[in-house]
């Protein structure tokens, strides 16, 4: 278990140098990738994908072990991001994930969002890619604090035919449709690096999305696989076809072109930040916005996307700050996206709105200044499970039918499951026999924050759908 626990190679386990906050504000960019597996990378262990930009930046900073997703589903990791509070506290954040297309299914227009906060403190913004967070005309990244926009509103798009779930165009600059040429990966990379390069005084957020490694599975050389994708949904009769979700496709050396393809489109960012002499005052993050699906390698985690094993919520994440952080280190303390908000908040000199606490502390004290650690509660809520980790232990309220092995014996009803997640990440053993009152705790700690959440409705979407008379159109699952 090297990857799960500590130090690989000439890495350390990280300690603030003390140095304090740095007499400039940083600059901040995070990048998401989507659906990436927890050892994807050759920094997290990958021996079938190179992944030479993304290593050098965890070489260049802290690699965090213990890392969770806000959600082990997309849209609502990105709400707990730009919200810094738990995606169950609006109703876009309880679909899994986000399809109905109506007024009231996004980021609310008077809630405070990372990027409305760093605006209101001087920032310049940007977002490039994937938004998955409402849609037009009700809700986009512009109207979320985000300046400027190039990318895609929908949960997944062809890499080159640049449609959505719906077999719609779904490419927008700022909030107007575009068309244009070329690979997703591609476009959203130059955008990106085009925006570090500009001369400006101010500091700035850039928030960077890819859709890969998600599917539909095409690397830079598919064109005719999107080709294809689009003129089979065109020929079919029946409008609530599944356009991108191609089950009979891919294959792992496929996956390894939409990591690696990923992988040159943050090189260029990189260089973009070298060139303008502007590496060292810039926090970049680099996270998946839940576990991997499909095609990914979550070893040594059970799981996946869309449930809260820890295949479904563990993701990579890195952190570099020269100016203020050392390189070469790892970290083993747990966190999620929510403490990642905060933490940026505070490395920008602003804070959250007095009527929006956020829920994650932030980290900066504990990176720049030597405090300790701010210890605290990671919580999660899908509709088949709750779940909560307390320092090494995570407890699981599972309400789905369970067997003990295979399908024999099959038991129904609520679980009360707890595991040490440091030691046993397949969450084989079952400790809760073991530690009854910290069980009891647990549960009683999960009980109070799901009824915080708002509640999930009798139904949640069903299949995709077109927008017909009175029903708003359904995204498919993605």
């Amino acid at each position: 278990m090297t990857y799960a626990q500590g130090p690989v190679g000439d890495e350390r386990l990280f300690a603030s140098n003390g140095s304090g906050r740095p007499a400039v504000r940083p600059n901040i960019v995070f990048i998401l990738a989507d659906d990436l597996g927890w050892a994807d990378l050759g920094c997290f262990g990958s021996t079938e994908i190179a992944t030479p930009n993304l290593d050098r930046l965890a070489a260049g900073g802290v690699r965090f072990t213990h890392a969770y997703a806000g959600s082990s589903w997309c849209s609502a990791t990105r709400i707990s991001l730009y919200t810094g509070r738990y995606p169950g506290r609006i109703p876009a954040g309880v679909e899994e994930p986000l399809r109905t297309r109506v007024d009231g299914m996004g980021i609310p227009h008077d809630h405070p969002t990372l990027a409305s906060l760093l605006v209101d403190g001087g920032y310049v913004t940007a977002m490039f890619g994937k938004w998955h967070c409402g849609w037009l005309p009700w809700y986009s990244p512009m109207k979320a604090g985000y300046q400027r926009f190039f990318g895609c509103l929908d949960g997944a798009i062809d890499y080159f035919e640049h449609i959505g779930t719906l077999g719609k165009a779904d490419l927008w600059e700022n909030d107007t449709p575009v068309e244009e040429v070329g690979y997703f990966t591609w476009l959203i990379s130059d955008r990106a690096a085009e925006f570090v390069a500009a001369a400006r005084d101010e500091p700035f957020y850039l928030q960077l999305n890819y859709t890969a490694p998600h599917w539909p599975w095409e690397g830079p050389g598919d064109a005719e696989a999107g080709a294809r994708i689009k003129a089979d949904f065109e020929a079919q009769d029946e409008p609530d076809a599944y356009p991108l979700f191609d089950m009979h496709d891919g294959s792992l050396a496929k996956y390894g072109e939409l990591v690696e393809s990923m992988d040159t489109g943050i090189g260029r960012v990189l260089d973009a930040l070298d060139a303008a002499g502007k590496t060292d005052d810039t926090i970049v993050c680099f996270c998946s916005d839940n576990g991997g699906e499909r095609w990914s390698r979550n070893w040594p985690f059970v799981g996946e996307k869309g449930d809260l094993t820890e295949g479904g919520i563990r993701v990579p994440f890195i952190l570099r700050w020269p100016a203020a952080i050392d390189r070469n280190q790892v970290s083993t303390e747990p966190n999620i996206t929510m403490d990642w908000t905060a933490t940026l908040l505070d490395a920008a000199g602003t804070g959250p709105a007095a009527t929006h606490p956020l829920d994650g502390p932030s980290l900066l004290p504990w990176l720049v200044e030597n405090d300790t650690y701010p210890e605290h509660d990671l919580y999660w809520r899908i509709t088949s499970q709750s779940s909560l980790r307390r320092g090494r232990f995570k407890y699981v309220r599972d309400r789905r039918p369970r067997p003990v092995l295979g399908n024999w014996p099959l038991h129904h009803g609520e679980y009360d499951l707890l595991y040490d997640v440091t030691v046993d990440g397949r969450e084989a053993a079952d400790l809760s026999p073991h530690h009854p009152d910290l069980v009891t705790d647990l549960r009683a700690a999960v009980e109070a924050l799901d009824a915080q959440m708002v509640p999930y409705p009798p139904d949640l979407p069903g299949l995709p759908r077109q927008a017909r008379a009175g029903a708003p159109a359904i995204s498919q699952a993605d």
